[in-house]
């Protein structure tokens, strides 16, 4: 039986195998009934591997072990399959979900804290200074960094970029105003942004730019950019710098303060 290697690590991405299971999983398939000896010349699998690789298929209820001698294994459909990887995804996921919640007011995250602690006092302001690589990465030490301001948040972004961070940021954008931090956003307006605009109200101060970039300032002194155009990258290869440097973000800062003074406010630009 030959089986194409995207397809075998399709499966394996997918219903969470390794090449072992899911060579001898599609090899009995395609027999619906088999010994782990045959299964295993089939799938090119060491004999020695077979029942202990069975074994773990038939514990995650791939296939069903049939009395009798010699021991065979039957296929479970893959529909049903499906079904039970969706379900024990689902089991795992809340399992961890909510032992992650027991952590919190414990004492490992006041351990944990107190190490976090101790580490950044260690460390010159100058090396707190990292490459994120992929948009969802981006993202997440975007929010993080924001999470933290204490005085201003100033953004620069594209049509798009401003679309992404309205529908995934606006709870974050809220706190911050609940705690009297200054939001401005900097971005190309249309009417595509309208809708995302009246949804985000007066959380944040808006203004129209036809400058290009891609940047967060955080109380002048954290900055994180982007290095690509998010229209000609790929969300995988975005990539984005995030550097810890009040001279830096001080001069950005200032800056983009000069520019806002001749961007025109959202809704002048939209009439909203």
């Amino acid at each position: 039986m030959i089986v194409k290697d995207d397809f075998l690590a399709k499966l394996r991405r997918h219903f969470g195998l390794n090449l072992y299971e899911v060579k001898i999983w599609t090899a009995l398939l395609s027999r619906g009934v088999s010994t782990a000896g045959e299964l295993s010349d089939i799938a090119n699998v060491p004999r020695s591997r077979s029942y202990d690789i069975l074994e773990s298929l038939e514990k995650k209820g791939f296939v069903v072990m049939k009395i009798g001698k010699p021991i065979k294994y039957i296929a479970v459909s893959p529909k049903e399959i499906v079904d039970r990887v969706k379900k024990n995804v689902r089991i795992e996921s809340d399992d961890r979900l909510k032992r992650l919640e027991e952590l919190k007011g414990t004492d490992v995250i006041d351990e944990l804290n107190n190490l976090h602690s101790t580490g950044i006092e260690l460390v010159e302001p100058t090396e707190l200074s990292g490459s994120l690589k992929g948009r969802h990465n981006l993202y997440n030490h975007m929010e993080l960094t924001i999470k933290n301001a204490e005085d201003t948040v100033t953004i620069m972004t594209t049509t798009q970029g401003l679309l992404r961070k309205i529908e995934g940021m606006k709870p974050v954008f809220e706190q911050l105003k609940k705690r009297g931090v200054k939001i401005r956003i900097a971005a190309p307006l249309n009417k595509e942004t309208i809708p995302a605009l009246k949804d985000l109200g007066n959380i944040a101060e808006v203004r129209s730019t036809d400058a290009k970039g891609r940047f967060v300032l955080v109380d002048r002194k954290e900055i994180l950019f982007m290095i690509a155009d998010d229209a000609t990258v790929h969300p995988t290869y975005d990539v984005g710098i995030w550097v810890n440097t009040p001279f830096f973000a001080n001069a950005m800062e200032e800056l983009f303060e000069l520019a806002w003074k001749d961007m025109k406010p959202a809704k002048q630009v939209l009439k909203l």
